[in-house]
């Protein structure tokens, strides 16, 4: 991490007010867009969508979910998030401090959320929330009574398919630190996912869908 979490936090807090007109590119709302299709929550699953900011991806799964539990560093994009969700009636969205690695919440989720924030990470810290994210309660299912991880992960993200280009205008190597889609890919395998979807939106950007993986007809 190029900055410290203290230095994002600052950094998105004094942006809030305005970042949502600010996230305006095609490729932007396009991932989003991505994002929320590929979750696709059942209306008895609880969404944790990490990195929240705003609470965008976050408001927009809720008329779907049962309920979506929003996390960021950013006290300033939580206030923007609640004020937002206040003022469409949403009840079932809850907006709190957590981080990558240390989310602040000890619930159960089926799907795991993230969309343009993993890349402030270095590539071990990315590896390290994506575990994290892999150990969390994804509740029992019909067929195990014992927990298991969340179901379905989707980040959608800054990502290189090919050569870095600091000429585009989707991250500041001063400030962010992408992976390849590779580097994420072999991550979410390590941590007991396949990778069933990547969806390439940019050169730069992308999403991909993991699915926990089932072995012998039983989750894993």
């Amino acid at each position: 991490m190029k900055k410290t979490i203290a230095d994002h936090a600052a950094r998105f807090s004094e942006a809030a007010a305005d970042y949502d007109d600010e996230q305006n590119s095609e490729e932007y709302e396009a991932c989003a867009g991505l994002v929320i299709r590929r979750a696709g929550p059942a209306g008895s699953d609880t969404v944790l969508d990490l990195g929240t900011g705003t609470g965008a991806i976050a408001l927009a799964l809720a008329d779907e979910a049962g309920q979506v539990v929003g996390r960021d560093v950013s006290e300033g994009m939580l206030e923007q998030a609640r004020g937002k969700a206040a003022d469409r009636g949403t009840e079932n969205v809850e907006f709190g401090y957590g981080e990558f690695r240390d989310p602040g919440y000890d619930g159960d989720a089926q799907i795991v959320t993230s969309n343009f924030a993993l890349h402030h990470l270095a590539d071990e810290e990315k590896r390290e929330a994506i575990e994290t994210w892999a150990g969390l309660d994804g509740g029992t299912t019909p067929s195990r009574s014992d927990s298991v991880g969340p179901r379905r992960i989707v980040l959608g993200d800054v990502m290189f398919f090919g050569e870095p280009d600091p000429e585009e205008p989707f991250y500041s190597p001063e400030v962010d630190d992408p992976a390849t889609v590779g580097t994420l890919v072999d991550y979410f395998t390590d941590a007991g996912y396949a990778v069933t979807q990547v969806d390439r939106v940019h050169d730069q950007v992308g999403v991909i869908t993991a699915e926990r993986v089932v072995s012998g007809g039983r989750e894993s």
